[in-house]
């Protein structure tokens, strides 16, 4: 066996660059992870290693390549695994810490991200989160698919707590956000839409047998499984008020107040801009004409939205410049904006009388505020403390808040789950920023949308 120093002779120059390039980026790694809490600087140990891989090679790395003269089965075999083994923690790395892939699922941002499209999402832009759930299959969200025997993809131990890696930003006013489903800690089997809190209210106010309505059988509210915030699913919408915000929702208009400015100027609410793909649903009333499809594809409304609810109306998402151009046509004879009733209860389910496109107001919190608890706000702010802070909160008593808060909603205002149902999005749950669309598959013909490729995530 080769001594030590023998070993060190005989590396060549481009392997000390390989190794010192190599070690550079380890290096780097590590301060990033261990940024602002230096107990992780730790994993430096393991820097001789990296040195060793690209040099020495005094750790045999390779040791079945010396099937390759004597054994051309193991030698296969073990080629095939080294390179999936290097390709499942190349992936399992880079989708933690630097970006992942994200499908549109639905039409709650249109017509800004459509359904179908596929988004390089940063980690880096918000600074990604050390796993909570560190053993998992890479590019597997929570459960295999049903051709590998469905189950989970991760294990529940080790079980890390939450911290965020130094970032570019923090979400802003506007930004687009992907995170975790607030709501989805816990899930009923097979029935993850709505969320389990929406379908036990529903149960609770109009009777279990309505449930059937959504496909379930009350017996399926039992059958539930409880997920970490890394695990829940990937829900994509725009941000639209920050920690420190006051919102609220006047017939479809949003209007912020930032706490800071009001301290300094008083400042009135502001109207936020309304987008120029705001969405909302309106009735269309005729004269008993059948739109044609090639009509309603060119007014840019989906197969899936058109729906025709009797002979002379129809029901569709319409943005402000689509309601312009379908109020000329002359079979028209009104178009109506879909009534607020119809949007069902808001969060916190059955403790107010706010609607869908009548909110608040409510404050969003920020990390380190103090607030003081009372009836009029307790439920509010009281799933905050019992399922993402676990602390105790009392009506009558100050509630300091540990996390930043922040609230989502769609551009496509009344077919989007989003804040108004479920709540407050904590930080700890924030996942990245869309950087741009890679590729985009139009649902209603499957065919590649390649005007769409490479276009940015607007803001």
């Amino acid at each position: 066996m080769k001594s030590f120093q023998d070993r060190i002779k005989e590396t060549s120059r481009g392997e000390w660059i390989r190794a010192g390039i190599w070690s550079a980026l380890y290096v780097a790694f590590v301060i990033w992870v261990a940024w602002g809490d230096w107990k992780s600087l730790g994993w430096l140990v393991l820097l001789p290693l990296v040195v060793d891989m690209f040099t020495t090679k005094y750790i045999n790395y390779g040791w079945w390549k010396k099937y390759k003269e004597t054994n051309a089965f193991l030698y296969t075999l073990f080629s095939w695994l080294d390179a999936i083994v290097f390709a499942l923690v190349a992936v399992y790395f880079i989708n933690l810490y630097i970006f992942q892939n994200y499908q549109i699922p639905s039409s709650s941002l249109e017509k800004t991200l459509r359904v179908g499209d596929f988004l390089y999402v940063s980690k880096m832009a918000y600074g990604a989160r050390v796993p909570q759930t560190p053993l998992s299959m890479p590019l597997v969200q929570h459960t295999f698919p049903e051709w590998l025997g469905g189950g989970k993809s991760y294990l529940d131990k080790p079980h890390w707590d939450y911290k965020r890696l130094k970032g570019w930003t923090s979400p802003k006013k506007e930004d687009i956000v992907v995170f975790n489903f607030p709501a989805g800690d816990t899930v009923v089997i097979g029935h993850e839409n709505p969320d389990y809190y929406s379908l036990r209210h529903i149960a609770e106010t109009q009777g279990y047998g309505v449930l059937r309505y959504y496909g379930i059988n009350p017996r399926d509210l039992q059958n539930l499984t409880v997920r970490p915030v890394d695990r829940r699913e990937n829900y994509v919408k725009r941000c639209v008020g920050t920690p420190g915000d006051s919102l609220r929702i006047i017939d479809n208009v949003v209007y912020t107040k930032s706490k800071v400015e009001s301290q300094k100027s008083k400042a009135d609410w502001q109207r936020e801009p309304e987008r120029e793909g705001l969405q909302l649903n309106y009735f269309v009333l005729t004269d008993g004409h059948i739109f044609s499809a090639k009509y309603l594809e060119k007014l840019g409304i989906s197969i899936a939205d058109r729906k025709q609810v009797r002979s002379d109306m129809w029901h569709f998402p319409l943005t402000e410049e689509m309601r312009a151009e379908l109020s000329k046509n002359s079979h028209v004879r009104a178009i109506e904006v879909e009534e607020d009733a119809l949007g069902g209860s808001v969060y916190p389910l059955g403790h107010n009388n706010w609607t869908r496109d009548n909110y608040g107001p409510i404050y969003i919190p920020k990390k380190g505020d103090k607030l003081m608890i009372t009836e009029e706000n307790f439920w509010i702010y009281k799933r905050i403390a019992d399922a993402y802070e676990f602390k105790p909160m009392r009506i009558g008593e100050e509630y300091e808040f540990a996390m930043d808060y922040y609230w989502m909603q769609g551009d496509n205002r009344h077919n989007s789950a989003d804040s108004r149902y479920w709540g407050f999005v904590p930080e700890d749950h924030i996942v990245g920023r869309p950087v741009f669309i890679w590729l985009s598959v139009d649902k209603d013909t499957h065919s590649i949308r390649w005007n769409r490729i490479g276009n940015g995530a607007k803001r």
